[in-house]
């Protein structure tokens, strides 16, 4: 008997060790542990610091155990493991506990696993019940016992547990249940998340809130049994209120900015680090502005089908998008995309390419000024013929309102938006230098080469043409527009951070002078009608063929905004429905509320090398009024100013005189008279 007896124990032990041995060529290493970097969320704020969206696969948030409540680690240890400063990994005495309750009820109902086998299996085993996943859990808790402290192991513990609702670790749980940061959480609260491991589901309080209670209690009384509180403090905790987070966690209406931002950075760190690593994400955002964007942009469309009510286009709403950008710094303050997010994901903003139709126009100008023209330029309105695509045909375009103006004034031509006087000047500039200058203005999109560029014939993005417009704002600076002003890592460590930066697009001078002329049309021409925003303001409208694209972009001294409105389907918005009365409102709208949050307190400034002389835009000479019908006040540089009436020359600027200075600045003609005594004459500084 004593050598069967020995030789059984033999055996055993040799099966034991070859079970042992098989079952941990299977076993995970450990080491991995030693540098616990689990998936963590990422955060999005707007300028305030304000989060506005949470981006995971796991809802976590690492948070170091120094950090956290004392109380907090006690609560889970009293709840889940009591002798888990005692045992070495795994705990004989629950093991056998266990197994004793599982065989008298036949199921598997308790593991009696510790701390460290819970974190053993949450990050090194799955999660199906066997035996052979059990030898193999109290191995590397074993293990994983010898290799950190009791402190590193309660720390990834905390921060790696399921806690349901979506949270992982006792900061994203705090947030979701609470609506604060685990280090303010009160005993009451630590209580009932520390009852959450076992079941999170069935102990869920916004589900089965007296589960969840009868769990709290179950934590509180553990909690005094090792004397980690008093019985007063377990009573308190029990009957105090709980005040719940609300259901709402992030505002809405940001979610196309937000997209725009998710696009950045997925480019540059991936799809994986945005969603599992805990990048903090700080960018331009001001919801105030972002929300007036979108009322706006609801209230225009509203409106559009009231008017169209009785039309075949009020099936279907149109889309609408808008950028807003602060002129000194280059950083977009709001961006709406379309009408509905939900129902559209498609960026209208930064994504689509329209027609901007005669929006485009300023540019045109702006490289005219630079050829040497001037607001007092004279070109002549009138029918025109030119060769189109296929050399048999003719291309005859037309002004908006099928007239001809005769006569007109550079500065004219631009405030009415003339389309034959647009052409014209295109013609005499040339076609590339007009695409030069929407380059160095950041205008990316293909440009046809062609003179059907003076209309606006080639699609670009609202971002784009908010861009180029804050150069004639910000005294010919374009600014790189800035989404995201940093983004920090999980560690802290800034990854990238973003100053305003610019590059010199033109001359201060010509900038200065469009906006000037951009005021005119404010004032008196397509887009008077958001004269009513009762601050300095300067814009230009846009329609296209048959009205399927309406825009109107404009700036104050602060801040620019570009409007589009218009189908998806590239059809017609309906009868007059232009720039100005489908587009310009929602601008308007928009402004208003903006202008409110912060007050224009002061006009455009006036750059050094620019005189204010009265033009009359019938001749395009110097008037002698300041005032007066057809008189305007325009800006020139010291070096090309209008004339006053000479008898038996051309008329100052006008077309004949443009090609008499081009043919040779050493004839004299287009001589000025001394800066000093212009200057003197106007009265202006």
């Amino acid at each position: 008997m004593a050598i069967l007896l020995t030789v059984g124990m033999l055996l055993t032990f040799c099966i034991a060790g070859a079970l042992y041995f098989y079952i941990s060529l299977n076993i995970p290493a450990i080491s991995s542990l030693a540098y616990y970097k689990p998936a963590t969320a990422s955060y999005i704020y707007d300028a305030t610091g304000q989060p506005v969206a949470r981006i995971s696969r796991q809802n976590r948030t690492v948070v170091p155990l120094a950090d956290l409540p004392p109380l907090l680690a006690k609560a889970f240890v009293a709840a889940e493991d009591a002798r888990f400063y005692q045992h070495g990994g795994v705990d004989a005495w629950s093991v056998i506990r266990a197994l004793i309750h599982n065989l008298r009820s036949g199921e598997r109902g308790q593991g009696g696993s510790t701390i460290t086998q819970q974190v053993a299996r949450a990050l090194l085993l799955s999660p199906e019940k066997t035996y052979s996943r059990k030898i193999k859990e109290a191995i590397l808790a074993y293990r994983i016992d010898k290799a950190l402290s009791k402190d590193e192991i309660l720390h990834i513990y905390l921060n790696q547990i399921y806690l349901g609702s979506g949270a992982y670790g006792v900061e994203a749980a705090a947030q979701v249940y609470f609506g604060k940061h685990a280090r303010e959480l009160t005993l009451a609260e630590m209580a009932l998340l520390a009852g959450l491991p076992q079941a999170p589901s069935r102990y869920s309080p916004f589900r089965h809130f007296k589960l969840a209670k009868r769990r709290q209690a179950y934590t509180l009384n553990r909690m005094t049994e090792e004397g980690f509180i008093t019985p007063t403090q377990a009573r308190n905790a029990f009957e105090e209120t709980l005040t719940w987070a609300a259901d709402q966690e992030f505002p809405e209406g940001n979610s196309y900015y937000l997209q725009q931002v998710r696009s950045q950075v997925e480019s540059t760190y991936g799809s994986e680090m945005l969603l599992t690593g805990g990048l903090r994400i700080h960018t331009a955002l001001d919801q105030n502005l972002q929300k007036a964007a979108v009322m706006a942009i609801k209230r225009g469309t509203a409106k559009w089908a009231i008017r169209q009510k009785s039309s075949s286009h009020s099936a279907s709403l149109p889309q609408a998008a808008l950028v807003a950008m602060e002129v000194k710094n280059g950083k977009v303050k709001a961006l709406v995309g379309g009408t509905d997010f939900g129902r559209s994901q498609f960026n209208r903003a930064t994504q689509a390419r329209r027609q901007p139709g005669s929006a485009f126009k300023p540019i045109i100008y702006a490289a005219a000024l630079e050829k040497g023209m001037t607001p007092a330029t004279m070109i002549v309105d009138e029918p025109l013929q030119l060769r189109g695509a296929n050399p048999r045909e003719l291309w005859e375009p037309k002004n908006f309102d099928n007239t001809f103006s005769g006569p007109t004034s550079f500065r004219n031509a631009l405030v009415h938006s003339r389309n034959i006087v647009t052409i014209k000047i295109l013609q005499k500039i040339g076609v590339p230098s007009a695409i030069d200058l929407a380059k160095r203005l950041g205008i990316s999109s293909p440009l046809g080469k062609n003179l059907s560029l003076a209309l606006g014939s080639s699609g670009v993005s609202v971002l784009e043409l908010t861009r180029a417009y804050s150069a004639f704002a910000n005294a010919g600076k374009l600014p790189t527009p800035i989404f995201i002003e940093k983004i920090v890592d999980s560690s802290g460590r800034v990854l990238e951070e973003h100053s305003p930066k610019f590059r010199e697009s033109m001359d201060p001078r010509t900038a200065a002078q469009i906006t000037r002329l951009l005021e005119g049309v404010v004032d008196e021409g397509t887009g008077k009608v958001v004269r009513e925003l009762g601050a300095p303001a300067a814009g230009k409208t846009g329609t296209t063929d048959q009205n399927m694209d309406a825009w109107f972009i404009g700036y104050t001294p602060d801040l620019v905004a570009c409007v589009w409105v218009g189908h998806d389907q590239n059809i017609p918005l309906g009868a007059m429905e232009t720039g100005g009365k489908a587009a310009a409102p929602i601008w308007l709208d928009f402004m208003k509320q903006a202008t409110r949050l912060s007050p224009v307190t002061e006009g455009f400034k006036i750059p050094s090398g620019i005189v204010i002389l009265p033009i009359d835009n019938r001749t395009g000479l110097r008037s002698p009024a300041m005032q007066g019908e057809n008189i305007s006040l325009e800006a020139f540089t010291e070096d090309n100013l209008p004339l006053t009436e000479v008898s038996g020359a051309a008329n100052p600027g006008s077309e004949e005189q443009l090609d008499m200075r081009e043919e040779g600045e050493e004839s004299g003609l287009g001589v000025e008279p001394e800066m000093e005594v212009l200057q003197e004459e106007s009265g202006l500084p």
